[in-house]
């Protein structure tokens, strides 16, 4: 019976006719013949838990997913938005409704006993405390073994294990039973953890009768955009990311996000690159049968004073190139549009790091050649370097000739060595191979940069290897 198929959800017809989680689908089959069942999908449960959190932050920011099919939701402070906490459950009801959903529902004090309530009360209680104590073992989501050791002592609810001394729990179930027992009888903290991280600002706006337009709902997020860029002045900030939320009335949601290389609070500038967004998608905005609720949030907010602007338009330049930045990386996707940004190494292949323009603070640092000069580095960088085969003519000097991809080169001037040591500091042996790298001149006038990486008192047969290609 190991390898039988059972169950692992039913509805409430199914549990009406004495089906249960865990029977085996023979034993199902025998006692419904005609039972529907289908293939489990843990990863479309996963991502239709998560859509159902999404439309869930119409309530509060504060949602976390509680595995493997709920959802605590953090109202403090929230549910008088709705009439109170059963106006709250009544939305909540009324949209699972639409979506073809049932659910079970509770309220309390901690997120342990809202956890335990909803799952093991079949009914509200008035007292919260009086029906915590009346629930089963289970909901102190111990490990089988402790829930099975609890129930062969003799302690079938948690009433029963509370009204035993803590240090006699302690002492033959372990500490993290007395943890959760306090948990849930609110004796200690139990805060939740929420899916997303509430951002800095968060402005929105709400509708009587739903919004079936997207060009009007577009041009609320503006207006939003607006109240959004306000508030960001008033902290002397600016938003590096910016978020758009619109709920629609059957409880689905509809998020996009747009990134800036750069702090910005200028509305124009937030909508041009919304614009491009929606235009790029290849599913359109649908309000469905209307949006009910638009939300604008900046989760990335970093410190933008007033700038002064530079002789001969530096400034004004600098802005053009960000804002072209945003754009393209809008349009063409976030990795498509690279910044090399600086690392903490003089290896040439590791001072650098590819990143999204967008993400990326700053240029990388790359030795500028004099003006008139031929450059000092290469634009282009073999990774890894290629192995070459060289002739010298004496055995530390540059290389006479080499040949690459099976075709000879003879070098008819060179510059170098430029010598670069090992990050001996970062070796376990404290040791490492010297390269010393030239810049070579073939007679084709074919510019490329070697290296032998070793020094012959560090390796008796140093290799070769070509780094990069000039222009």
């Amino acid at each position: 019976m190991k390898g039988a198929l059972r169950l692992v959800a039913v509805d409430a017809r199914a549990r009406a006719l004495g089906l249960e989680v865990g029977l085996a689908l023979a034993d199902a089959r025998a006692r419904v013949p005609d039972l529907l069942v289908f293939d489990q999908d843990e990863h479309a449960d996963q991502d239709w838990l998560e859509r159902i959190a999404d439309g869930c932050g119409r309530y509060t920011p504060m949602v976390a997913i509680d595995p493997e099919d709920g959802l605590l939701l953090d109202i403090a402070g929230c549910a008088h938005l709705f009439g109170g906490e059963a106006g709250l459950a009544a939305d909540i009801e009324m949209r699972c409704a639409h979506l073809g959903m049932t659910l079970r529902h509770a309220f309390a004090d901690t997120a342990d006993a809202a956890h335990a309530l909803a799952r093991y009360q079949a009914l509200p209680a008035a007292d919260e405390a009086a029906a915590i104590r009346r629930l089963p073992v289970a909901a102190l989501r111990l490990e089988p073994e402790a829930t099975l050791g609890l129930q062969r002592a003799g302690l079938k609810t948690v009433g029963d294990v509370a009204a035993r001394p803590m240090v006699t729990i302690a002492a033959r179930f372990g500490g993290e039973a007395v943890a959760a027992l306090r948990r849930l009888l609110g004796e200690a903290d139990s805060p939740i953890v929420p899916r997303r991280v509430p951002p800095s600002i968060i402005v929105e706006r709400r509708f009587a009768e739903p919004v079936a337009r997207t060009e009007y709902a577009l041009a609320i997020l503006e207006e939003l955009a607006g109240e959004a860029g306000r508030a960001l002045e008033e902290g002397k900030y600016g938003g590096r990311r910016f978020e758009a939320v619109f709920f629609r009335s059957d409880g689905l949601t509809r998020t996009l996000g747009i990134e800036t290389s750069q702090p910005t609070r200028d509305p124009k500038r937030v909508m041009r690159l919304f614009g491009d967004r929606v235009e790029r998608l290849s599913d359109p905005v649908d309000p469905g049968f209307g949006f009910d609720l638009i939300r604008l949030s900046v989760p990335l907010i970093e410190p933008l004073a007033a700038t002064q602007l530079k002789l001969e338009g530096g400034a004004v330049g600098e802005a053009a190139v960000a804002a072209l930045v945003d754009r393209l990386s809008t349009r063409l996707g976030r990795g498509r549009v690279q910044r090399l940004a600086p690392c903490d190494s003089h290896i040439p292949e590791q001072a650098q790091l590819a990143l999204p323009a967008v993400e990326a603070s700053g240029p990388a640092i790359w030795p500028v050649s004099a003006l008139g000069e031929p450059s000092l580095r290469p634009i282009h960088l073999f990774d890894p370097p290629q192995p070459i085969e060289v002739i010298a003519e004496v055995p530390d000097g540059p290389p006479h000739r080499f040949r690459w991809r099976r075709a000879l080169h003879e070098v008819r001037r060179f510059e170098g060595p430029e010598r670069i040591a090992a990050e001996w500091w970062r070796r376990k042996d404290g040791k490492g191979l010297t390269r010393d790298y030239y810049r070579v001149e073939d007679a084709r006038g074919r510019r490329f940069w070697v290296f032998r990486h070793g020094l012959y008192e560090e390796k008796a047969d140093p290799d070769w290897y070509i780094h990069g290609l000039f222009a």
